[in-house]
């Protein structure tokens, strides 16, 4: 892991602004200008935040959390930790990517359930404080290279 203590700990408080649905947090380390794939959600780039203010909002309604798919009771969000695997932090001055394998594990009353994807996060300083401004997520599992036949 290529280790750099002030992206590391922006990158740990970012991603707990998604653990715990806290929008306006989300808000204050994310540019306005975000842009993100989520492979799993659709297949095309996503722009802004307002994307993620319904998500959050509407999963801190139901008791889930991003990316866990876990549900808790309505109102109760379930237990839920994020490692980070094989993290590799690039810094460039004022910019700064990070890779790694996301791995949600949340508790259920069957047991833990842990899903996981790849993701980077491009970071940049602006007006002096870190916002992460593109996001790329693939599955960690060997997609298939050509997509099926129609």
């Amino acid at each position: 892991m290529s280790y750099d203590k002030e992206i590391h700990d922006f990158l740990m408080k970012h991603l707990k602004t998604i653990r715990k649905n806290d929008v306006k947090a989300y808000h204050r380390s994310t540019s306005s200008d975000l842009t993100l794939y989520e492979w799993w959600i659709t297949p095309n780039r996503i722009d802004g935040l307002p994307f993620h203010d319904f998500m959050m909002q509407e999963n801190d309604e139901r008791g889930q959390v991003f990316g866990s798919e876990v549900s808790g009771t309505y109102g109760e969000k379930p237990k839920t930790r994020f490692d980070l695997s094989n993290l590799h932090i690039q810094r460039y001055g004022d910019t700064a990517i990070a890779s790694y394998t996301l791995l949600a594990s949340t508790g259920t009353d069957e047991g833990v359930k842990v899903v996981s994807h790849n993701e980077s996060r491009v970071i940049v300083k602006i007006n002096d404080k870190w916002q992460v401004v593109h996001v790329h997520k693939s599955p960690n599992w060997q997609a298939p290279h050509m997509p099926p036949k129609v």
